[in-house]
């Protein structure tokens, strides 16, 4: 007969399953309608299940790899590589920074500031986007691989400054969501090896991507059939409108803490 902590333990692990696999579903539901957003969705809570914030950075980053894969391979004829280049390399350059300095930072105080500019800025982007172009200059991606570099580093949600330029200056959905799962993935990749020689790739990380890959594959189905049922001309204002539910995320969840 089991004891009563034994018991306790396995209620606990069994738990800790559920919730990963259902974090997991919703975070890959999200990134694969919006482009966007697993990072946003799944830190909210995940944190309180693994031992260190940076263990769940790095799990949240392993999974977001497997979303934004089978994204790139099933879309890879919309990926124009030399449009990527610029704003990727300033993202792996600023991000990796970022990491190294995350354990020297108090995020409280920029993490507000960042939800409340989240909120202002895709309400602004909303209301004026037809008469708002981003061109696709080297100055423009490296502002917007800077900004995605340190709230990726930093937070781990390095998605709304490379949605804003890329939801703008991408001609078709299709073309917006490629594009932005490739950089995704090798962001992620590159950021999940970091993350690895800073110590917070453990065997509870890997045990618990396990349990979410489940979750990933149901999650990027569902996506894939609401993505598929929303019109070119409505497209970018679902983005817009998730960017604003975002920066009310991240302000509630700084606001808590």
């Amino acid at each position: 007969m089991l004891s009563l902590q034994e018991v306790l333990g396995i209620i606990k692990m069994s738990s800790l399953v559920i919730a990963i696999f259902l974090l997991s579903i919703g975070a890959s539901l999200v990134q694969r309608t919006t482009g966007f957003g697993f990072g946003i969705f799944i830190m909210t809570m995940l944190p309180f299940f693994l031992p260190t914030y940076g263990e769940a950075t790095t799990l949240s980053g392993l999974l977001a790899i497997t979303t934004s894969a089978v994204i790139v391979w099933k879309m890879r004829s919309y990926v124009a590589w030399h449009r990527l280049w610029p704003i990727l390399l300033t993202f792996m350059i600023v991000s990796t920074i970022a990491i190294f300095a995350l354990t020297r930072i108090e995020d409280h105080i920029l993490r507000q500031i960042l939800g409340v500019v989240l909120i202002l800025i895709s309400i602004y982007f909303a209301a004026f986007s037809q008469k708002i172009k981003l061109p696709t200059t080297k100055r423009v991606q490296v502002g917007a691989g800077t900004l995605s570099g340190l709230m990726g580093g930093f937070f781990g949600m390095q998605g709304p400054p490379a949605v804003f330029y890329f939801i703008q200056s991408e001609p078709t959905k299709e073309y917006y969501m490629a594009m932005a799962q490739a950089y995704f993935l090798i962001g992620n990749v590159m950021m999940t090896i970091v993350r690895a020689y800073n110590g917070f790739l453990t065997t509870t990380v890997l045990t618990d991507y396990c349990f979410g890959l489940g979750g990933v594959i149901i999650g990027t189905s569902l996506g894939a059939y609401v993505f598929k049922h929303i019109p070119n001309r409505i497209f970018r204002y679902v983005v817009y409108a998730y960017i604003a539910v975002s920066g009310v995320i991240i302000l509630l969840s700084s606001c808590h803490n």
